[in-house]
Parts: structure tokens; sequence; C-alpha cells
């Protein structure tokens, strides 16, 4: 499916999609096969809502225009937030936590800026992509190159008024944000940012996209024991 197409009006229901599924496993049983095709009905329809959701971000009315927002670049050079968006229109920025007062960046974020490194020449086919700290770039890539990225690009925010409209720092509690963004002609927009937080969470879980963009999470709800309660990543093992 195309990135803009839309999902037929007339699909097939996912329970006769699943049950046409040809996949036998050795060994398995009955019971097994009957629970398996229930759930593989239900992974259909998930598929769908995600192409739906997908569909609905797309159709979002243009967004609010940015300030012209400034930042340090890897040599130290000021530039401004139309100039992340190299060749391309559209900007994918990861506000990660690791705030000049912080020693280490946090483990999630690392987990999640790491899940970029080796994909990032496959993104930059179709979008930019800027990973931004409040801390120097220097002490940035100092951790890039320690964890072995070779791939990302990285920038400093100088600008208050982007670490305030961002919702980056509340309260005094550094936070973590993803934000894509969009050229207009001479503006910048913000096309879509992930929102919601402890007010729009589960009972149990923490607050996350949907579909988690974390590879980490996403591994993990494939496996018996599923996501721990209260389990993250570590720097360090």
């Amino acid at each position: 499916m195309s990135e803009t197409a839309t999902l037929p009006a007339d699909l097939k229901p996912a329970a006769d999609l699943a049950a046409a599924s040809k996949t036998r496993w050795q060994g398995e049983s009955d019971e097994y096969r009957q629970a398996r095709r229930a759930l593989l009905a239900e992974e259909i329809e998930l598929r769908r809502q995600v192409q739906r959701v997908a569909e609905h971000r797309r159709a979002l009315p243009p967004g609010p225009v940015a300030k012209d927002y400034r930042f340090l670049d890897d040599q130290g050079r000021e530039i401004g937030l139309a100039d992340l968006f190299g060749e391309h229109d559209t900007l994918f920025t990861y506000l990660w936590m690791y705030g000049p007062e912080r020693e280490r960046p946090c483990p999630m974020c690392t987990s999640f800026v790491g899940s970029f490194d080796i994909p990032a020449p496959d993104i930059e086919q179709r979008l930019s992509l800027a990973i931004i700290g409040r801390s120097p770039v220097a002490r940035q890539l100092a951790f890039a190159r320690e964890r072995g990225w070779r791939n990302l690009k990285f920038y400093q925010a100088i600008d208050e008024d982007f670490v305030r409209d961002t919702h980056w720092v509340v309260d005094g509690e550094e936070g973590a944000g993803v934000l894509v963004w969009q050229r207009d002609g001479d503006a910048v927009r913000l096309f879509w940012a992930a929102e919601g937080g402890p007010e729009t969470a589960d009972p149990g879980f923490d607050p996350h996209l949907a579909p988690d963009p974390t590879p980490l999470w996403n591994l993990i709800d494939w496996t018996p024991e599923g996501r721990p309660a209260g389990w993250y990543p570590k720097l360090q093992y």
C-alpha cells in the first residue's frame, strides 16, 4: 500500500482473511490453531486501524506556523529550524533527555535514538531527521560515538522559546518530544507532535504512542512475558 493510499471500503472481514492463512506448525494442537487464528484476525484489524490512523494524520489541517527557532550544529554554527530540513520538505525531530544537568542521557531515550541510527540513511531518502538536545553537540556526539552511532545528526537547542513552546521542560522537569514539521513555502509549520501524558495513560501503562515507535517494546510485546511492570532499559548491564 502506498503512503497516501486509503483502505478500500469493501475489505474482506479480518476473520475470513485469518481463516484463509495456510500457515501451520509441526505438532500444533487444534486448540493452538483456533486461538492463533482468532489472534491473527485481531492483528489484521490492528493493522487496518494503524493504517486508518495514519490516513487521519495525513489529513490534518495546516498546523501552526513555527517561530524561527535557533540551534547550533556540529560545527558550532547558529542555524534556524528551516535549515534542518535540508533537501526535504518534511522534518522529524526528536528532543531527547540529555540536558546539561544530566550526567548521562535518559536510558529510554537512548534506546529510542539508537533505533534510528542504522536506518537513518533509508529514512533520509524520504525526510530529514534531527536529534536535538539541550547539551552541547560535542557532548551529544561523544555519547553517540560511545554507543557506536554513526549516522545521526545532532543539534543543540539554544532558544528558550523552543524549549517552552515544545513543552520540553515543564516545571523544571525535562521530558522528551517527537515532532514532525512541514515546509510551507517560506514558512515552517508543525505537522504533528506526540501529545498526552499521565492524563492519557491507561492503568498500569506509561503513556506512549500508538503504534509504539520503540522497537524494544514491540519486540517484547511478541513474547510470552510481555512488558514487565516497572522495567526499563539501562545504559549498562
